[in-house]
């Protein structure tokens, strides 16, 4: 078994000012570290879930945003995820026909209401319509505070 420690160290000094030697503190860190690797673990494991998961998945922030775009999204749209990274999903993605139906339902999330299959189109790199079967559900914080919608889809 391998100890993380985290080291503090001064040096101790006689009356006269000369060092005479070091105080050192440490402290057994080794429980955070474990606990870090699991939490990353974690993370990289849901990563992989949202980007591989054969439904498209995306999420946008309070101000409509996309922070979120996975790997069936992208095929589906032939955009990908740094091409709709911090765009507007409404404003850029949305037929003008269907933008006001589908910020309602974004604004809907954004105040605590899910939405179950919801259809809308959503515009692909050819200017093109793929129709997509939507459930937008609020993202929470930590705290449980709304910071966004998730949502998961079928095309």
């Amino acid at each position: 078994n391998r100890l993380e420690l985290l080291l503090t160290s001064t040096s101790h000094l006689n009356s006269d000012g000369e060092v005479v030697g070091v105080l050192a503190v440490a402290l057994d860190i080794t429980w955070r570290k474990q606990a870090e690797w699991e939490t990353q673990m974690i993370a990289t494991k849901m990563r992989l879930i949202i980007d591989t998961a054969n439904a498209p998945i995306f999420v946008i922030n309070k101000d409509g945003l996309v922070n979120e775009w996975n790997n069936k999204a992208a095929e589906i749209t032939e955009f990908n995820k740094m091409e709709v990274m911090g765009h507007n999903l409404v404003e850029e993605f949305i037929s003008l026909d269907y933008a006001e139906a589908v910020k309602n339902v974004m604004d809907r999330a954004l105040c605590g209401n899910e939405t179950v299959n919801f259809e809308f189109p959503l515009f692909n790199k050819q200017n093109g319509r793929v129709d997509v079967l939507l459930n937008a559900t609020p993202l929470r914080d930590t705290y449980g505070s709304i910071i966004g919608v998730v949502g998961v889809g079928q095309d």
